[in-house]
């Protein structure tokens, strides 16, 4: 099973794809952790990336295409994984296909996860909070100021995304402001039928 999870930052897909995972026993490919793994190793794509998302922007499409490439390799992807983070804008959606098409993959679905932005700084405000009273490091793209430049990148580049697969008749789109077990079960009944 091979999925991506699509939506804002906030609206869930990492809590989801965590779900999945348990599930089903496939991995998470998350390019943000998979970079934040990078600059924690100080590996030189972690080096070059580390600027671009301390300042909350996006890292370049030949560092994330390298590592997602890589990575579907791995022996622990075989049985099929979950994107998240990934593709972010229409080219990276192509090369994702070139790459796919290369190793003779293919996509299952593509799950957007409809949220009210307005209530997604709200939502991150609230994870900082939690994470801080819990004595845990708040990350740096949970502060709200760099929240809101990952939210404008997301509306400038990333949502094209969903019409892209659309129009491919892969996306189905979920309600991501429902309570979280309920965003779990629509994408149980999703994935039944694919």
């Amino acid at each position: 099973m091979r999925l991506i999870l699509l939506g804002p930052p906030g609206a869930g897909k990492g809590t989801q794809a965590q779900r999945l995972v348990a599930r089903h026993g496939i991995v998470q490919l998350s390019t943000g952790d998979m970079l934040r793994e990078a600059v924690r190793n100080g590996t030189p794509i972690g080096l070059r990336a580390k600027a671009v998302m301390d300042a909350g922007q996006l890292v370049s499409d030949d560092i994330v295409i390298g590592i997602i490439s890589d990575r579907i390799d791995q022996p622990d992807a075989a049985k099929g994984f979950i994107l998240d983070g990934f593709p972010r804008t229409v080219a990276q959606a192509e090369a994702l296909d070139s790459i796919l098409n290369e190793k003779g993959l293919k996509l299952d679905a593509v799950i957007e996860l409809k949220v009210d932005q307005d209530k997604l700084v709200h939502r991150i405000i609230q994870r900082a909070a939690e994470t801080a009273a819990r004595g845990e490091p708040v990350r740096k793209d949970d502060d709200p100021e760099v929240f809101k430049t990952r939210l404008e990148a997301f509306n400038r580049d990333t949502a094209v995304v969903a019409p892209y697969y659309s129009g491919r008749g892969l996306l189905v789109v979920i309600d991501g402001m429902k309570p979280i077990d309920d965003v779990t079960k629509a994408i149980s009944d999703v994935l039944e039928t694919v």
